[in-house]
């Protein structure tokens, strides 16, 4: 019975079995592949990777920074799963490994900040610390914080949930980044998502945190309630490359509706002073 279904699968011309690899992911494809020679012939073609890599694969290979070589298209699908420069470095692009859908992200150059463009109250400088980007931006000290970036959704994947991701680093001088929430917001075509975080790292028992709340107590309650604090209290998170993110919303992208993604953090409520906030760039990335 099994030679007879071997035989079957040998009859199949492979644009036939590339069909149906292609209704697979790229990780069950090279599994199939295990099955016979005639489905490996089918699971390395060209044909079926170009139908597992972006449909606007060949625009971004004219993106990119630096180019890559490449002898087929499964292996141009691995090597997306690195992020690689594009836009003269201002943003990088990869395919997520466990979704296979578009990742992007934005570098602190192409983020919108206020006040970036004073050296008194922001400096910009060589980021040395597992960056994908040459450099980033420090807040050196302000009372108005406001980060915004955009992106279109005609950029990335169809039918496809992501959330959008500020990637930061807290400077040892780092002060006042959490003496009031932070309020993070999506917004897609009037739907908001929306949220708050304290701007600090999670360490417990942290005395220097609890002598602060300690000293400014009665100022914070009095300016908490200018804050809105709808939406879910968020945290920030250190990632594998040492740095630290936090989730400013969520959004859909239908593939059919281009529209415009606003993504946003920002104080301006409390009037107070604060610094030490390092900037790499906002990450798009499926949920």
């Amino acid at each position: 019975m099994a030679n007879e279904s071997e035989m079957k699968l040998y009859l199949l011309p492979e644009d036939c079995m590339v069909q149906i690899l292609s209704f697979t992911s790229p990780h069950d494809a090279c599994q199939l592949s295990l099955i016979s020679t005639m489905v490996r012939d089918a699971a390395v073609s060209d044909l079926l990777w170009e139908k597992f890599l972006p449909s606007d694969y060949r625009e971004i290979i004219e993106r990119l920074v630096l180019p890559i070589v490449f002898a087929s298209k499964k292996e141009l699908f691995l090597k997306f799963f690195s992020p690689l420069l594009i836009d003269g470095g201002s943003k990088s692009f990869s395919i997520d490994r466990a979704t296979s859908k578009k990742c992007y992200m934005l570098s602190a150059r192409e983020l919108s900040i206020t006040w970036s463009t004073n050296p008194l109250y922001w400096c910009w400088k060589p980021l040395l610390h597992s960056s994908r980007f040459p450099e980033g931006v420090e807040l050196i000290m302000v009372c108005w914080l406001e980060i915004k970036g955009k992106i279109n959704t005609r950029m990335l994947s169809p039918r496809t949930t992501y959330g959008a991701y500020l990637i930061v680093n807290l400077a040892d001088r780092a002060f006042g980044l959490d003496s009031l929430p932070s309020e993070v917001s999506v917004n897609v075509d009037n739907h908001e998502s929306k949220g708050i975080v304290y701007l600090r790292r999670n360490y417990a028992n942290n005395r220097k945190q609890e002598l602060e709340m300690v000293l400014m107590r009665h100022r914070v309650e009095t300016l908490r309630s200018r804050v809105d604090t709808g939406g879910q209290e968020r945290s920030l998170c250190e990632r594998e490359d040492g740095w630290l993110e936090v989730e400013l919303g969520e959004f859909y992208c239908d593939g059919v509706n281009h529209k415009e993604v606003t993504m946003c953090l920002k104080e301006v409520k409390g009037e107070h002073l604060k610094g030490g906030l390092i900037i790499e760039g906002v990450e798009l990335r499926p949920k």
